[in-house]
């Protein structure tokens, strides 16, 4: 695969011993955040039982994953900023590592949520992949690749929960997480071997890059860039905290078709993702971030219009998901071009922000649907929650328009 290559302009890649990272290994560091936040959710019932406690105590391992995921991107931009992309990756993954294999071992629950925690640290590669990309392209160029990196990664989040499914079958929850830290080791190599330095370091103290956070906080256009991504991204959140529920406890899944239904959003995601590569530039961020959002809230009617007339099953469920995931490939690459394109000298600090608040409400968003759903309310808890997000989200991107056109942008 070819290396990414700077298109012509003032901007130019840091020169230096390495070249800028090729494709694949963007496409690796941004799935590997997303293949630890869910190859092993077939796998939450028989976690559970291991551990000696109840699925909503669990269920906690992705709302607290995400979570911290959130801090951490708060962090991750400055820090980058300052000392280049490249150390920060490399950290960040071997400390993905280390915590993946206490995962493993760690005989009480608690010490494996605070594993969990750690893993956090894999979102490095999620925020500073994207940096990379908008290091070295413009808005509209940068949707456009952001989409082509995303699409690559969105197989490895459908692929995951099915490969999960089987391990688990074959040779218990724990052949999950050996999978997660031979991933996260393969991460760490490429990652040495191949991810040249994109970014000039800022010459500011750390201190002087938290300044600049008031910068972006007053941008009315990085907000609603960030919420529209937030709302969009929310819907998915809320699956991701409550289909594991809904398929084994609702429809009576056992793991392995579970994990085979779970990926159907990628499926989706992947087409998306496709999608906004090829018409990003033609139809302008603020376009493909609306119709994206408005795709997500009508996969989600046409999933609560099925159950209101008795005709939900499991297969219309997840299978309508794949509307959900479309919408989300159509939007999030745009919406978070858009967030980094506010403040271009600001790209990694603005990445980090934009995914803090995207993870933010996902992680409350997990949470509060693993909370709600019990075998009496179905799926319609979940439902509602990721149909109340998607109009915002659709509320939001509406608003940066109104707002550009204020501004005769």
């Amino acid at each position: 695969m070819a290396n990414l290559q700077e298109p012509a302009g003032p901007r130019t890649p840091l020169a230096g011993p390495r070249t800028p990272p090729h494709i694949g290994t963007l496409i690796l560091l941004s799935g590997l955040s997303a293949l630890a936040m869910n190859i092993f959710l077939p796998s939450l019932p028989s976690m559970a039982a291991h551990f000696h406690t109840d699925y909503g105590m669990m269920q906690l391992s992705v709302a607290l994953y995400l979570a911290v995921t959130a801090v951490v991107q708060i962090l991750i931009g400055p820090v980058s900023d300052k000392m280049g992309r490249r150390p920060v990756i490399l950290w960040g993954i071997a400390l993905y590592l280390a915590a993946t294999l206490i995962c493993i071992v760690a005989p009480t629950v608690e010490l494996f949520l605070l594993a969990r925690m750690g893993q956090a640290a894999a979102v490095v590669g999620m925020v500073l992949s994207r940096a990379a990309v908008r290091d070295l392209y413009s808005s509209e160029q940068s949707a456009s690749m952001i989409g082509y990196v995303t699409m690559g990664m969105a197989v490895v989040p459908m692929l995951g929960p099915v490969v999960g499914g089987m391990l688990d079958q074959l040779w218990g929850w724990t052949a999950n997480f050996w999978a997660l830290a031979l991933m996260g080791a393969l991460t760490l190599w490429l990652t040495y071997a191949d991810f040249g330095e994109t970014a000039h370091k800022s010459g500011k103290t750390l201190i002087g890059q938290f300044r600049e956070y008031p910068e972006l906080l007053r941008s009315p256009r990085f907000w609603g860039y960030s919420l529209s991504s937030a709302f969009s991204a929310g819907a998915f959140y809320a699956y991701l905290g409550g289909a594991p529920f809904v398929g084994s406890q609702v429809y009576g899944l056992e793991p392995g078709r579970l994990g085979l239904y779970f990926g159907a959003p990628a499926v989706g995601y992947f087409v998306g993702n496709f999608l906004s590569g090829k018409f990003a530039i033609r139809l302008g961020v603020n376009r493909m971030v609306l119709i994206g959002c408005l795709v997500v809230t009508g996969g989600v009617l046409a999933s609560m219009a099925l159950m209101t007339t008795d005709l939900g099953s499991a297969e219309s469920f997840f299978g309508l998901m794949v509307i959900v995931g479309l919408g989300n490939g159509l939007a999030l690459p745009s919406a978070t071009a858009g967030a980094l394109s506010v403040r271009p000298h600001l790209a990694a600090t603005a990445s980090g922000l934009n995914g803090a608040v995207m993870q933010g409400g996902g992680a409350g968003l997990s949470a509060l649907a693993g909370a709600l759903l019990t075998p009496d309310t179905g799926a319609w808890p979940l439902l509602f929650m990721m149909l109340a997000s998607s109009i915002l989200g659709v509320a939001a991107i509406v608003l940066v328009m109104l707002r550009e056109r204020q501004l005769g942008l």
